[in-house]
């Protein structure tokens, strides 16, 4: 299990993904799921991933390594604009899938796979993508300004509630963060590290590229006031009016 997040807010763009990777109770590992991909003040691109560790790995190197179109080899940051690079990714898992998928499937392993991309090349303004294992995607709008991979129910109400694309930016951030502590108390297959990147629109530069692990101090400060200011905001709402009235006879 793992849970990410990406917010596309008008000042850029937040994304942030868990590490946790579990195959049984006994088989607990630690693995990137936030990739970076960068070409520095020209190209700024990551890719969070959910599903099958193998094959978004696979993927993954073969947007590193390249993949031959139309008889040249091209990598992820060969892409013109994030639109193509999109598109790239959504090829990339095509591929991937007629080399491994069979195999896989008949080795009742899950093909289940999903990421997000998000990023900037200049002239361009950010964008956000979720993409789907069939290789189609879509993308983040100022009505929909952010998108979760992976489990993301118990995270979801409170982006809900608080994003919009007038949100600021290190506010989504921390919005993102409250957003993964709700989902790492309610499910022990999502944990520390996290991978985060901050990207202030036409900066062209991350403004925060970091692995926030269980010593940071901002982190379990965050999950201290919000489980607070729940347990505040519980006892100011006045209990229900209702009372139990026995029926006379």
């Amino acid at each position: 299990m793992t849970y990410c997040v990406g917010l596309l807010v008008k000042d850029g763009l937040v994304m942030l993904a868990d590490t946790r990777t579990n195959a049984g109770l006994d088989n607990i590992s630690t693995f990137r799921k936030l990739h970076v991909f960068e070409q520095p003040g020209e190209k700024l691109m990551a890719i969070a991933t959910a599903g099958n560790l193998a094959f978004t790995q696979a993927v993954i190197s073969c947007l590193r390594e390249g993949l031959e179109i139309d008889g040249k080899r091209e990598t992820l940051l060969d892409q013109a604009n994030m639109f193509r690079a999109a598109q790239f990714i959504g090829e990339a898992i095509r591929t991937v899938y007629r080399i491994d998928g069979p195999a896989l499937e008949q080795a009742g392993n899950s093909l289940d796979v999903s990421m997000l991309f998000g990023g900037q090349v200049p002239g361009f303004p950010p964008r956000l993508f979720m993409i789907y294992k069939a290789g189609n995607f879509i993308e983040a709008t100022s009505d929909t300004p952010y998108f979760q991979i992976g489990e993301h129910k118990y995270g979801k109400p409170i982006l809900d509630r608080a994003v919009r694309h007038a949100t600021d930016l290190y506010d989504g951030l921390k919005l993102a963060l409250i957003s993964m502590d709700s989902t790492m108390r309610s499910n022990l297959g999502v944990g520390l590290p996290l991978d985060t990147v901050v990207l202030r629109r036409d900066q062209m530069e991350w403004a925060l590229n970091r692995r926030i692990d269980a010593a940071d101090s901002y982190f379990h400060d965050l999950s201290e006031r919000w489980s607070a200011a729940l347990r505040q905001a519980h006892l100011n709402i006045p209990p229900p009016p209702y009372e139990h009235r026995r029926k006379n006879n």
